[in-house]
């Protein structure tokens, strides 16, 4: 069998790597740059930095921004009406998982109109034509949406949120400008930087990883345990390796999948409007523990990032519960909430939880086989 990858066709990185975006908009050949950010970023002048080598350059745009923290399908289809109405030829996307995953799925329907009740998407998306050039400049260090073939958007009808997989959707230019994700507060440095954790773990561990995601994930992995700490406290060091980290991750967990913490995650934030940052940080230490004796010698590796002495050289299943207490300690220490109770999770929500992220597009890509059953005593537990 052969093990696809798909990524991006350029990417940049680095401080100051913004300023390149209007070689790229201007060799490309484009005309008018459709920009999509969500209302904070304007109001904090983040997205004027993108907009500003913009002006800069005479580069022609307007600024789309009915985007809310869990995008919905309303966003998404007065998004296209939007781009339809402003003749632009390409998507800026600047923001978080946010901004990108609706200037992702505003590009499909644009080439793919069969598409446009959103919903349908779902799934391994059977769209037949790329998107519409995105070129997508990251705010944050933890989806890896400006590398990947994912976007989720929440149905607000059925209050659940729902995953489309296709690589017709990836941007076709990355800019990872730290000097933009230094920005973020402590609290999204928190939740962002445990979603690229969770990306990390949950693509090393997925049964569809190999030796080349494996190699990305497990340098991922590393780079977290040592910067995200420091990175929450204000280290801009730090910071930068977080943005590549997410970055490196999302290269490969986009290509070979991720597993339950993400199944688990998306009904706390369909249902509940929890923080997808913060619902896999509060799911990521017990469902490795679920996990623990299905993933052969892997959790010696994690256990050796995070400085765990007896890493390579202990009795495995020491090991294995070694690594999942230094990814809760990590989690305790960063304050972010260990159970669903404390981001507004009730028994009576625990079913219909249960049922959606068995469901999930994610799930299945756990190594070990979660059952309904399964998932719901995993939530009952973090009551």
């Amino acid at each position: 069998m052969a093990n696809r990858f798909v990524l991006n066709e350029t990417s940049y990185h680095g401080p100051g790597a913004i300023r390149e975006i209007a070689g790229e908009v201007k060799g490309r050949g484009f005309k008018k740059c459709f920009v999509c950010s969500d209302p904070d970023l304007i109001k904090f002048n983040v997205t004027k930095k993108v907009t500003d080598v913009l002006e800069n350059a005479g580069i022609d745009y307007e600024i789309y921004s009915k985007i809310k923290a869990n995008p919905t399908v309303e966003n998404v289809q007065t998004g296209v009406a939007a781009f339809k109405a402003s003749g632009a030829d390409c998507i800026i996307a600047i923001g978080g998982g946010s901004s990108m995953d609706t200037a992702k799925a505003i590009g499909i329907i644009i080439e793919n109109p069969e598409f446009s009740d959103v919903i349908s998407l779902e799934g391994v998306a059977p769209t037949t034509k790329k998107a519409v050039p995105i070129i997508a400049v990251p705010t944050t260090a933890g989806t890896a949406a400006e590398v990947t073939i994912n976007y989720v958007i929440t149905d607000t009808a059925n209050k659940r949120k729902f995953v489309a997989v296709d690589p017709h959707d990836i941007p076709i230019v990355a800019f990872v400008d730290p000097d933009l994700t230094d920005s973020m507060p402590r609290g999204l440095k928190v939740a962002t930087g445990l979603d690229a954790l969770t990306h990390a773990i949950e693509g090393y561990i997925t049964p569809g990883a190999w030796s080349l995601s494996d190699c990305l994930s497990m340098q991922t992995i590393r780079m977290i345990a040592k910067n995200l700490a420091k990175s929450a406290d204000g280290d801009i060091p730090a910071g930068e390796q977080m943005a590549y980290a997410s970055y490196i991750t999302g290269m490969a967990y986009s290509n070979v999948g991720l597993g339950l913490v993400h199944g688990m995650a998306h009904p706390l934030g369909g249902r509940l409007g929890v923080a997808h940052g913060v619902a896999n940080g509060i799911l990521l230490a017990p469902v490795m523990e679920y996990n623990k004796d299905y993933t052969g010698e892997k959790y010696r590796d994690i256990a050796d990032a995070f400085g765990i002495a007896d890493a390579y050289t202990g009795d495995i299943e020491t090991v294995r519960e070694e690594a999942v207490q230094a990814v809760h300690k990590l989690t305790v220490n960063l304050k972010n909430p260990t159970k669903i109770s404390e981001v507004g999770a009730t028994e009576a929500d625990l079913e219909p939880l249960a049922h959606d992220a068995f469901h999930d597009v994610c799930t299945p890509g756990n190594p070990r086989q979660a059952t309904q059953e399964d998932i719901l005593a995993i939530y009952k537990s973090l009551m």
